[in-house]
């Protein structure tokens, strides 16, 4: 072979230093475009009038946004946020609820035909005495129905392994969407293996919306437990989704209906902490609407109640 002639052997060493140059600069800012995509954090919010209706349209100059009591200067507003769903639809299937399963499954069907869109990713779990996950997470309307029709009673309730391992599947899932667990349940807790703290530190290290739909098959305080109740009261009002308690199960397709509507109309705010926050530390988050601004006194503003910081500077 042979040799490069002199000159073009002298230029080669320049375009090597300035390659390396390039790809170096190209290298630091992806470094500083993923520090930025991790270091921000990002707060759904849902407002909802005195009737439960979503409240749509509001400009980024309503909102107010604390974390650890400092006002933060808000980086990125949605007015509907456009991010993809990753929805864990986690149905209780113990004997206690065996009344009721068929109507459950049916509504179930009709809300994943109805929630799942393009981009969207939805599976379908089943809780007793155990968790079981009956579908992958899927866009596939028709697979995911019939794995929701396919759930068969057990015996005992892992409520609090429910929200745990959902909370789990979720935290796995890509980042850059958001992470929703929808638990059909009449809240009793017999089996699990977590408990109490370790379910709700799950959802909110993952930063899941849990939506509870609470099925009373006695509707008297006095003839039943009300520690699952309690307990789920807290988890979700914590992760900032909601708490739906039909009195009838004919009103269970409308409550999908809701959090369907709910999940499409909610606001997406993000901003970096400042100061930035210690390593694997909890931080308070508290949002408000402004005193001036067109909000009733009976509007409800929902969002998480705070988030851990991620374990190790990116």
């Amino acid at each position: 072979m042979n040799a490069l002639p002199g000159p073009v052997r002298a230029v080669l060493p320049a375009l090597a230093l300035a390659l390396a140059a390039t790809l170096g600069a190209q290298a630091q800012r992806e470094r500083g475009q993923f520090r930025a995509e991790v270091n921000l954090v990002n707060v759904f919010v849902s407002v909802l009038d005195a009737g439960g209706r979503p409240v749509v349209g509001l400009p980024a100059e309503v909102f107010e946004l604390f974390e650890e009591g400092r006002q933060q200067k808000i980086e990125l507003f949605e007015p509907e946020t456009s991010q993809p769903l990753d929805l864990a639809l986690m149905t209780d299937a113990s004997l206690s609820t065996l009344k009721e399963l068929r109507f459950e499954q049916e509504a179930a069907a009709h809300f994943i035909r109805q929630v799942v869109r393009p981009g969207d990713r939805l599976a379908v779990f089943q809780f007793s005495d155990a968790i079981v996950q009956l579908s992958e997470f899927s866009d596939q309307v028709a697979k995911l129905q019939a794995a929701v029709r396919g759930i068969e009673p057990g015996a005992g309730t892992a409520l609090y392994d429910a929200v745990y391992l959902g909370a789990q599947a979720l935290e796995q899932r890509p980042l850059g969407r958001r992470r929703v667990i929808v638990l059909l349940t009449d809240a009793g807790e017999t089996t699990s293996a977590a408990n109490f703290d370790q379910a709700r530190r799950a959802a909110v290290r993952a930063g899941v919306l849990l939506y509870t739909v609470l099925i009373r098959p006695v509707k008297s305080e006095s003839g039943r437990n009300t520690a699952g109740e309690h307990a789920l009261i807290t988890i979700t009002d914590v992760t900032g989704g909601a708490m739906f308690i039909p009195d009838d199960i004919a009103e269970l397709g409308e409550i999908f209906d809701r959090i369907d509507r709910e999940l499409r109309t909610q606001y997406r705010l993000g901003y970096y902490p400042a100061p930035r926050p210690a390593p694997a530390s909890f931080r308070r988050l508290e949002v408000r609407l402004k005193q001036d601004s067109p909000a009733g006194a009976a509007w409800q503003v929902r969002y998480r109640r705070g988030y851990y910081a991620a374990d190790r500077e990116p």
